[in-house]
Order: C-alpha cells, then structure tokens, then sequence
C-alpha cells in the first residue's frame, strides 16, 4: 500500500492524470461548442431565409397599404371641405333671397343710390398720388415700365 500511495503521489502520476483531465475537458468544449455551432447554424439560416421571404414578401403590399390610407384620409379631407364649402354657398345663396341684403350688397357694390338721395366717394389721397405717378408711366417707353417694375419687386423682397 505503501507503494501505491507513493506511486500516486509522484510527479509524472500527477502530470499524466492533469493531461488526461484537461484533454476530457477540452474534448468536452470542443464537442460543445461543434453541436452548439452545427445546430445552431442550420436553424439560423432557415430562421434567416424565412425572415428574408416574409419581408420581400410583404413590402410591396405594406407599402400599398400605407400609401393608400394616406390617400383616404387626404380624400376624407377634401370632401369634409368641399362640404363645409357647399354650406356656406347656400347660406349666401340663401342671404341674397332677401331683398334687403340684395340691396345692401348693389348699393355697396355698384355705389348705387335711391332717388333723392346724394352718393359721395371719398379717395384717399395717397391713391391719388400713386395714380397720377401711374399716368407718368405711360409717357415713357414699355421697357422703362418693365424694368422698374423689376426694380420694386426687388426692393419689395428686401
């Protein structure tokens, strides 16, 4: 006994045992991670190409879909305006049944005026100015006009 203890106890024992534990357990990783891999492999490319399929497959009626709900609610818009267009075209057409807002409306519009009564027109005289610098304006040659009227939309932008 005394032989088999110190025969376990030596160093090439313990090396031997310490190499044949670490191969056990490098096979073990080795055959681990190989399963892990192989398996693993298959499933994602499946997983992979059915993911691929699906989207290819979807992406042209998803975007079909999207456009057209867009396109519902931009036509759901105009209608609820065109409606709301039509209301106020039958309440105005409603107002000039009355005779008294259609007279309103000639008087205010045509300045006209009832027997006996006096019309007057009041003209702001800066209209007035600018008028008269407009007959100026046609004094002078078409070019002239073009360009200053090119001149004040240019100092209107500034």
């Amino acid at each position: 006994m005394a032989v088999k203890d110190r025969d376990r106890f030596s160093t090439a024992t313990r090396i031997k045992l310490l190499g044949e534990q670490t191969a056990a357990r490098v096979y073990r990783s080795q055959t681990k991670r190989q399963a892990r891999r192989s398996r693993l492999t298959g499933r994602a490319a499946l997983l992979a190409l059915v993911v691929c399929t699906l989207v290819v497959a979807l992406a042209y009626p998803i975007r079909q879909y999207v456009s057209q709900r867009a396109e519902i609610s931009d036509l759901q818009r105009e209608k609820a305006q065109a409606a709301e267009r039509v209301e106020k075209l039958r309440d105005l057409k409603a107002r000039w049944q009355d005779d008294a807002y259609a007279e309103q409306q000639i008087r205010q519009r045509l300045h006209y005026v009832l027997p006996g009564e006096t019309g007057f027109i009041v003209v702001d005289p800066d209209a007035a100015q600018q008028s008269r610098t407009d007959l100026g304006a046609a004094d002078r040659p078409w070019y002239s006009n073009v360009w200053d009227g090119v001149d004040k939309s240019d100092a209107s932008d500034r």
